[in-house]
């Protein structure tokens, strides 16, 4: 891969663990201030709305700047907001660093993906965005497990204040690897803003909703559920978050790998994995090797759907007009199913089914998009019949004229 793109897997391993740790701080943050765990997780859920809002404004406000010099404002973004969350003295402050160092979140992957694809030959464009998301996956393996131990022997503000260094040394990756780039061609709002009334992406951006949206319901609340259901010492969640975190590394590259092959086959097979272990999740919580293994799989199966599905949205977008704001959004959406995910989970905890009950409720969201992916897939392979009669009539005229 092209040495700019680890500018890209910088920021990304920042991004991932100032997203993901959370669920790793909850009991500490409820403790702190005094609240519920529930209440805890608006962290999450803001973060997550916050990313949903600010890509495409910040998209929008940024279309006239260089993509290197746009990445640099949201990184100097993303450090403002770690240093206010570290800094907070009441939980509606820490809210607001949130959903600042959220807003760098979106931008960030929407243009990164973009520079990713652009980067490597036409059948290499997945493996490179999935290059690009092993930031992540890095993150979540040792980011998070990092960020949850500094949290339990300091306090979770240090793990804020390491984040921010994170933040600077991403600032720093991509002042020096990123070549300059040119002003972007600019076009019309409306222009970019159309190819959202296309049902074809619409019912992909679907997908990005529901997929991740299943495995965010039960991870967010996976500290309270392996220390209250499984039996887990406070501690072990350090490393249980390490499993999920060598899951998502393990799903990303198997997504990165195969879905250039066969994307949607992909999509089906990952989906409707997800839900199956999600369901079994539910009712094998008490068991600790199973809750391992339950862990593993659903980040694995997962995550192996992120770069099919980002891809999947940029082809439709570009289709239509708009890969840029799309791809974007796209990430945006990504978190608007974290806080789904995280709103649905707290719910159904909030109507005292148990701790164990987000498993269940991500279950059918995984369901619920492997539906849309199948439909999609239909789609496609109805407008591919279409195409290719329309050609057999086309060449059978010319032969009879």
């Amino acid at each position: 891969m092209p040495l700019a793109l680890w500018a890209l897997v910088i920021g990304a391993f920042g991004i991932g663990t100032t997203e993901f740790v959370i669920a790793g701080l909850l009991p500490a943050i409820a403790a702190d201030f005094n609240i519920t765990i529930p209440v805890a997780a608006n962290l999450a859920t803001s973060y997550a709305l916050g990313v949903f809002v600010g890509a495409p404004i910040l998209i929008i406000l940024g279309r006239r700047t260089s993509r290197k010099n746009m990445l640099a404002f949201l990184t100097l973004l993303f450090v403002i907001g770690n240093l206010v969350t570290a800094l907070a003295p009441t939980f509606e402050i820490a809210i607001a660093g949130r959903i600042i160092t959220s807003l760098t979140h979106g931008a960030f992957f929407g243009i990164g993906s973009i520079l990713a694809a652009t980067m490597v030959p036409t059948e290499k464009r997945v493996r490179a965005i999935a290059f690009m998301f092993s930031g992540l996956t890095v993150a979540t393996l040792v980011g998070v497990p990092a960020g949850t131990w500094l949290s339990q022997q300091i306090s979770w503000q240090a793990t804020f204040y390491a984040i921010t260094v994170i933040g600077l040394a991403t600032l720093a990756g991509i002042l020096t690897l990123l070549p300059p780039s040119p002003k972007p061609k600019t076009q019309p709002i409306g222009h970019e803003l159309a190819a959202f009334g296309n049902a074809r992406v619409l019912l992909a951006m679907g997908i990005t909703i529901l997929g991740p949206a299943a495995f965010f319901t039960s991870i967010t609340y996976i500290a309270p559920m392996m220390t209250e259901i499984a039996g887990f010492s406070e501690t072990a969640v350090t490393w249980l978050l390490m499993v999920f975190g060598f899951g998502l590394f393990v799903g990303n590259w198997l997504g990165g790998r195969y879905a250039d092959r066969a994307l949607m086959p992909m999509l089906y097979f990952t989906l409707l994995a997800q839900a199956m272990v999600l369901f079994a999740f539910h009712f094998m919580a008490t068991s600790q090797m199973a809750s391992v293994i339950c862990i593993f799989l659903m980040a694995a199966f997962g995550f192996a759907t992120v770069s099919p599905i980002q891809k999947l949205v940029m082809d439709k977008a570009r289709a239509a007009g708009a890969p840029t704001m799309a791809a974007a959004v796209n990430i945006g959406l990504f978190n608007l199913g974290n806080a789904l995910g995280a709103w649905l989970g707290g719910l159904v905890i909030a109507f005292g089914l148990g701790f164990t009950s987000p498993n269940w409720a991500g279950g059918l969201l995984s369901m619920a998009a492997l539906a849309l992916a199948i439909v999609s897939g239909l789609l496609d392979r109805h407008e591919a019949a279409t195409r290719n009669r329309k050609t057999r009539d086309s060449n059978q005229k010319m032969r009879t004229a």
